[in-house]
């Protein structure tokens, strides 16, 4: 796979989360409080909720998911790789708005 490739390839992957996020929340029936977007760095996607912050980094190259440490940082270990399968299924499958799938087990 070329580069380009790759970043397409994460983007959709972060786009699609983001998307599934947006979807728990909403299925609980919650006030729309949050909206998940994206917001692109130099390194990182941040995927953030309108009035909640930051949700989760993902790396641009790799695709690595990582909780977040602050706004501006992300936490030390990679959580999951939207690039690998089976990481990005299950990473998908536990995704909630609430942020506890980003927990290490």
């Amino acid at each position: 796979m070329t580069k380009t490739l790759f970043v397409d390839t994460v983007y959709e992957r972060t786009h699609k989360l983001a998307q599934r996020l947006q979807e728990n929340y909403d299925s609980n029936s919650y006030a729309n409080q949050y909206v998940f977007d994206i917001k692109e760095g130099r390194k990182y996607y941040k995927i953030y909720a309108h009035n909640q912050g930051v949700h989760a980094f993902v790396d641009i190259k790799t695709g690595d998911v990582f909780k977040p440490a602050s706004y501006n940082k992300p936490a030390a270990h990679v959580r999951y790789n939207l690039l690998d399968d089976s990481s990005y299924n299950e990473c998908l499958s536990r995704a909630d708005w609430a942020g506890g799938y980003l927990y290490l087990r």
